[in-house]
């Protein structure tokens, strides 16, 4: 009996034991495939970090090569400005040895990981006036760290003058029209930008570039209503709200029908500098006094007036009112050059010319009207015999608000306002052709508004602006530059 079972208590322990080793088997080969997959895993991981970390690090030296090409177009926009303020060397450290363009490198820029970028800088024509728009071109290159490629950036802006009167109608409150009628387009005055010859308005050279702004964010603050706006507006709310237009208003190109509202052309923030305007000195101020219906008709300058040494005559006025018979014409004297100063308080009223009154610009000649008082150009409105808008400047320098400015006529009138305080009434049934500017402005009748895109120019040594920003891609768009800027 014991030799019959100490063999089969063998083999039992046998058998078990083949079955526990079978499983740690099958347990190590499950960690090890296990162990492979996190390893793969962690592999990928740290693979995929290293990409992003990489794309990370590129991403921000792309930015930071956009930022420097930026501030190389800074420079240049310095140097422009600098100029226009009288500086006589703003352009001393650049290379303008051919007398019309300006290039600069620069290479003071440090970036982190001990990269010393540089920035090239090309400028066409960098003589101010001597191109009404011109051209920078900036080219920033980097390497990246441990790496031998490169990173470039190549960006070109167009400069012009900043101009009080950019747009057609720019209110920094509201803008309103009244009327069913009321039209906005645009035409050139000064279409060769030379000022020897000037083009009149009409459905020929009429273009879609009417403009209309308000920088209010308040809902409504450009009240198109049912008036036509062949051009752009825009609004100082971040979005269309601070637009209305009517059932029959239209916000659209000419190839657009009319009723359309087209929300591409609608700007949102929107901002502008409403800057006061100040009258100027001139060397000689002849006295004007105070001109009543009794002393109408009057053309000025009188024969007492002396001319100041900028060729203009300057005339000081408490005020300027008339009883509205048919000879109660204010005129200005062909090519002449005559601005009247009024020390009218702020509230009272400057000029009214009501009835049959008008104010008569002749042919050749400028006026400009400096004062915080009210003005009044009603009755026969205002006949301005130039085609330049700038013929009849009204400047408006009360610093509050309070001030109103009201013209009105059936004819065509021809001026620019600034009145950055004044409430701007524009009343008639016929054409109005310039820029205004207002803290509010309502176009009341079926008057049509043109404005003078020669105007943006407009304003003597104003300082430049960007009105056109773009990066260069494409091998094409930098084709233009590459030898220009491998020069220097």
């Amino acid at each position: 009996m014991l030799r019959s079972s100490h063999p089969r208590s063998a083999h039992f322990h046998s058998s078990r034991g083949l079955s526990r080793a079978g499983s740690r088997g099958s347990l190590l080969i499950v960690a090890m495939l296990l162990a492979a997959a996190i390893g793969i895993f962690l592999g990928s991981y740290l693979a995929l970090g290293r990409s992003s970390l990489k794309l990370a690090n590129r991403s921000f030296y792309i930015n930071a090569a956009t930022n420097i090409a930026e501030t190389g177009l800074e420079e240049a926009l310095w140097s422009f400005n600098q100029t226009t303020a009288g500086s006589g060397t703003a352009w001393n450290d650049w290379n303008t040895s051919d007398g019309v363009s300006a290039k600069r490198r620069f290479t003071d820029f440090v970036l982190s990981g001990n990269i010393s970028p540089l920035c090239k800088v090309y400028v066409d024509h960098y003589i101010s006036g001597s191109a009404s728009q011109p051209i920078v071109v900036a080219q920033s290159t980097l390497t990246l760290p441990n790496e031998s490629r490169t990173i470039s950036k190549m960006v070109e802006v167009q400069l012009r003058r900043r101009s009080k009167f950019a747009m057609g109608l720019v209110a920094r409150n509201q803008i309103t029209f009244n009327g069913n009628n009321a039209a906005v387009d645009s035409w050139n005055s000064d279409p060769d930008g030379d000022g020897t010859s000037t083009v009149p308005y009409s459905s020929a050279v009429r273009n879609d570039h009417g403009s209309v702004g308000s920088t209010s964010v308040a809902v409504g603050s450009v009240a198109v209503n049912n008036a036509d706006i062949w051009g752009f507006a825009s609004v100082g709310s971040s979005g269309t709200s601070g637009i209305s237009v009517g059932t029959n208003g239209t916000v659209a190109s000419f190839a657009q029908a009319q009723g359309t509202v087209d929300t591409t052309r609608i700007a949102t923030d929107f901002t502008a500098n409403f800057d006061n305007a100040t009258a100027p000195a001139g060397s000689t101020v002849n006295p004007g006094g105070t001109i009543n219906a009794g002393d109408m008709p009057i053309t000025f300058p009188r024969a007492t007036d002396a001319i100041a040494s900028d060729g203009k005559y300057y005339i000081r006025f408490n005020s300027i009112s008339s009883a509205g018979n048919s000879s109660n014409v204010v005129s200005i004297a062909d090519n002449k050059k005559v601005v009247f100063l009024f020390d009218t308080a702020a509230g009272n009223d400057a000029i009214s010319l009501t009835g049959q009154a008008s104010l008569a610009v002749g042919s050749g000649a400028q006026l400009e009207v400096y004062t915080q008082g009210n003005i009044s150009l009603a009755g026969n409105g205002v006949l301005n015999t130039n085609l330049a808008p700038s013929s009849l400047q009204i400047w408006g320098t009360r610093s509050t608000t309070g001030q109103t400015v009201s013209i009105a006529g059936n004819g065509a009138l021809k001026a620019i306002v600034y009145a950055p305080n004044a409430n701007v009434t524009i009343n008639g049934n016929g054409d109005v052709m310039g820029s205004v500017v207002g803290n509010n402005i309502t176009v009341t009748g079926n008057a049509s508004f043109h404005y003078d895109e020669s105007l943006a120019n407009w304003g003597g040594n104003n300082p430049y602006g960007i009105v056109r920003w773009r990066e260069l891609r494409t091998a094409a768009d930098r084709a233009a530059y590459e030898s220009v800027l491998a020069s220097f």
